[in-house]
C-alpha cells in the first residue's frame, strides 16, 4: 500500500482507476477499506470512468497514529486530503467525505474551493453546524479496559466497532476529542461549490439533511431509505444518487 509523509505524519492511500480524479475520506473509526473498498465504492467509481483516491486518515487504518487531541483538528486533518492531492500532482478534484469525513470535506469546500469540483457529503446533515454525534461518552468507552466495561449504548456501539476493525483505540480517542469543532452557519452558508446531501432516512446521528441544504446554498439533498448511519455507507440508493451527481458535474 502506497504511503507519503504530511510533515511528520504518514498518510496511507490507494490509487487506482482512470478518468476525473475523486477522492474519498471516511469516517471517525473507519478506515479507507471499510468505508469505500469493501461496499464496492471503489470499483463502482472506477467502473464509471473515474480515478479514485482513498487513503486513511491520521490516527486510522495503516496511517501515522498520534495520541494529542490537537492534532486532530478538522482544519487539520482536511490539509492531509490537499497533501495527498499535491503529493499526486492532482489540481482538482470532486470529494467524498462521510461522517467525520464529509466535515473535513466541507472545511476545504469553504476554504479551499479551487480545489474542488464539488463536494458529498455523507452521513452528515445540520449537525454539522449544531452538533450531535458521538461525544465524550464514546472516547471514554474507547478508553475502557475492555467492551465489557462500557455501559453506555453509544459507547458500546464505537467500542465494538473500533474492536472490530483493529483500531488504535487511544488515537481514536485523541481524535474524537480533537476533531469536534463545529462549523459555524455563516461558514456554511458562504460554501460556494456543488453540494450533495446524502443521509439516511433513519440517521439519529448526522441530523437533518433538508435543514443543512437550505443553509449551503444549492445543494441538493439525496434521502437514502431506512438506512442508519452505520448502514448507509454501502447503499445502493446512495451510490446511484453520487454517480448521478457527479455525471452532471463540469
Amino acid at each position: 500500500m502506497p504511503s507519503f509523509y504530511n510533515g511528520e505524519v504518514e498518510i496511507a492511500y490507494l490509487d487506482e482507476g482512470e478518468g476525473d480524479p475523486i477522492v474519498l475520506v471516511h469516517g471517525f473509526a473507519s478506515t479507507k477499506n471499510v468505508n469505500w473498498v469493501y461496499p464496492t465504492w471503489v470499483s463502482e467509481l472506477k467502473k464509471n470512468g473515474r480515478r479514485v483516491i482513498a487513503f486513511d486518515n491520521r490516527g486510522h487504518g495503516d496511517s501515522g497514529k498520534l495520541y494529542d487531541a490537537a492534532a486532530y483538528d478538522v482544519a487539520t486533518m482536511a490539509g492531509d486530503v490537499i497533501a495527498l492531492m499535491d503529493h499526486l500532482d492532482i489540481e482538482r478534484a470532486d470529494v467524498m467525505g462521510y461522517s467525520l469525513g464529509a466535515r473535513m470535506t466541507a472545511v476545504l469546500a469553504r476554504q479551499q474551493p479551487q480545489r474542488l469540483r464539488s463536494a458529498v457529503f455523507g452521513g452528515i446533515g445540520i449537525g454539522l453546524i449544531e452538533g450531535g454525534g458521538p461525544g465524550e461518552n464514546v472516547a471514554a468507552a474507547l478508553e475502557a479496559a475492555s467492551l465489557d466495561d462500557v455501559t453506555d449504548p453509544v459507547g458500546r456501539t464505537f467500542r465494538a466497532f473500533a474492536d472490530q476493525t483493529r483500531s488504535d483505540r487511544l488515537a481514536l480517542a485523541a481524535c474524537l476529542r480533537g476533531s469536534r469543532r463545529l462549523m459555524t452557519r455563516d461558514e456554511a452558508a458562504g460554501i460556494e461549490v456543488p453540494v450533495l446531501i446524502a443521509v439516511g432516512t433513519t440517521d439519529e446521528i448526522a441530523g437533518s439533511a433538508d435543514a443543512l441544504g437550505k443553509v449551503i446554498p444549492g445543494a441538493e439533498v439525496l434521502h437514502i431509505p431506512n438506512r442508519d448511519h452505520m448502514r448507509a455507507v454501502g447503499d445502493k440508493v446512495y451510490k446511484a444518487g453520487v454517480l448521478d451527481f457527479l455525471s452532471r458535474r463540469r
